[in-house]
């Protein structure tokens, strides 16, 4: 069920006119980790939207507080939970996503839901087969208990310094952790480690459809949690779809925080002059 802040979005969406720009956080964030590149699509003429996952608190303190809301979340809820809102807009979205979250737009974009998707250091789907052994140290914290797929997990300071924040300075490592840093549901890495093993997986994304729209992926070039082999791996699944651009960008020195860290600007405006070929 969408929450209130949801639907008051996509009223405001609609009344606007404007194409809408949804953006899909990852683990471990929420959706204030778009704010500034809502504001910064807002100014080129579209229309943002940033709904959290289902039962999302508002806030980093509240995530804190509370972390249970997290747990048992799973891929399959919170694609249909997106499909859902943008079922309620009046225009076709441009759909953004990090981590995770870029997982879920390309898992949008293969319903045929998007006019052109964004995936910034996505999760990987069924049929990527890449697993560097940087990728599982940054799972770790939730792989190495298999209790926790039914546990909200946050990170340390640690664990977040090596799987997001990796490159950037010590001070604004602590920064980024202090104002963005929540626990995330362990169900979703579960389901993506599990998803090559499991033919009824929900981690999946329909790759070939004619609808797919343009698709982009960015990869950090310093990204430990997706680093370049997993993105270059599901672009060249992505690559095989006959009726849509797919392209696929590397960000020099960018870590898995380079859409909250300090060079947010340089990642949102990339996106955005994608976006812009397909879209007004």
């Amino acid at each position: 069920m969408p929450s209130a802040r949801d639907l008051d979005q996509i009223a405001r969406v609609n009344a606007n006119g404007r194409t809408p720009a949804v953006f899909v956080h990852g683990l471990w964030l929420l959706s204030s980790s778009w704010e500034r590149w809502a504001t910064a699509f807002a100014e080129a003429g579209y229309a943002p939207l940033t709904p959290g996952w289902p039962g999302d608190p508002d806030t980093v303190a509240e995530a804190r507080a509370h972390p249970e809301v997290f747990a048992g979340g799973r891929v399959g809820q919170v694609a249909d939970h997106f499909a859902g809102l943008i079922g309620r807009l009046e225009r076709k979205p441009v759909v953004l996503g990090h981590s995770l979250g870029g997982l879920i737009a390309q898992m949008i974009a293969g319903r045929g839901l998007s006019a052109a998707s964004v995936a910034i250091g996505p999760a990987p789907f069924r049929g990527v087969l890449a697993l560097p052994l940087s990728s599982l140290r940054a799972a770790s914290a939730v792989l190495g208990d298999p209790a926790n797929y039914h546990r909200a997990v946050p990170l340390t300071y640690d664990r977040f310094r090596y799987a997001f924040a990796n490159a950037v300075g010590e001070e604004e490592a602590r920064d980024l952790y202090e104002r963005f840093a929540v626990p995330a549901p362990g169900a979703p890495l579960f389901q993506a480690a599990a998803a090559n093993l499991n033919p009824w997986t929900e981690v999946r994304a329909d790759t070939l459809t004619a609808g797919r729209g343009p698709l982009l992926i960015l990869s950090g070039e310093k990204d430990r949690t997706v680093p370049w082999a997993v993105a270059h791996a599901s672009y060249k699944r992505q690559a095989r779809n006959a009726y849509a651009v797919t392209e696929i960008t590397e960000i020099p020195g960018r870590g898995h925080a380079l859409t909250i860290d300090s060079g947010w600007h340089e990642v949102a405006d990339t996106a955005l002059a994608f976006v812009r070929r397909f879209t007004g």
